[in-house]
């Protein structure tokens, strides 16, 4: 099980009230450096990061302590509900970049309040990696499983979100008029052995010979 996991080197700023479990340091900021993501499933993820100007680890800032920049206007800030959308779905979880889209000019759409600008930086996506323990997770459900696509919004948060809250603007390939998506839910499984006509499993041939089957 991986519930804990690396992440890109970004250096970005902490809301310091995170630092002193909301008590404090309202509208101060610290400099920092993101290390890792924790995923504990039905909570929101958990991000560890460094900060220099202390020597220190601090590893219990949800995405919502995050701003990549100081000048932010406190009625912009969105609520962690808004820049995730969902918590966490399992407690493994593998971190990946969609390679061709990285750095990508993204929007993102926050109900009630449209689109707002970004840019997509890394994926952090989730499985059930243990056959020996029971799967209690969604992460496996075509129709449950959501990406988290972690990026940079205008108004200076992080966001985390899924493939169907964002629109992707890569510039070679992009047209400049979009089609509207109206693409249906995912619910199928798909599997590549489950047709009688091709039996290979009762042969000793290192090369297979195809045999066909005879339907009475």
């Amino acid at each position: 099980m991986n519930f804990v996991a690396n992440v890109p080197y970004i250096k970005w700023y902490v809301k310091k009230e995170y630092l002193y479990d909301l008590t404090k340091g309202h509208r101060e900021f610290e400099e920092c450096v993101l290390l890792a993501v924790k995923s504990m499933q039905g909570k929101a993820l958990i991000f560890e990061a460094y900060l220099p100007a202390y020597g220190a680890c601090y590893d219990k800032f949800p995405l919502s302590a995050f701003v990549w920049r100081t000048d932010i206007v406190e009625s912009e800030q969105l609520p962690l509900g808004e820049i995730e959308l969902w918590d966490a779905f399992s407690y493994d979880i593998t971190i990946w970049h969609k390679r061709m889209l990285r750095n990508c000019d993204v929007e993102v759409y926050v109900p009630g309040k449209g689109k707002i600008s970004g840019e997509y930086l890394f994926t952090i996506d989730s499985v059930h990696s243990d056959p020996n323990m029971v799967n209690t997770s969604v992460a496996e459900v075509p129709s449950e499983h959501k990406q988290f696509n972690v990026g940079k919004l205008v108004n200076g948060q992080f966001f985390a979100q899924p493939n169907n809250r964002m629109l992707w603007y890569e510039q070679s390939l992009t047209p400049s008029e979009l089609k509207t998506p109206d693409f249906k839910v995912a619910t199928k499984y798909y599997f590549c052995e489950q047709d009688s006509k091709w039996v290979f499993g009762d042969s000793d041939d290192y090369f297979y010979k195809e045999k066909k089957i005879v339907k009475k």
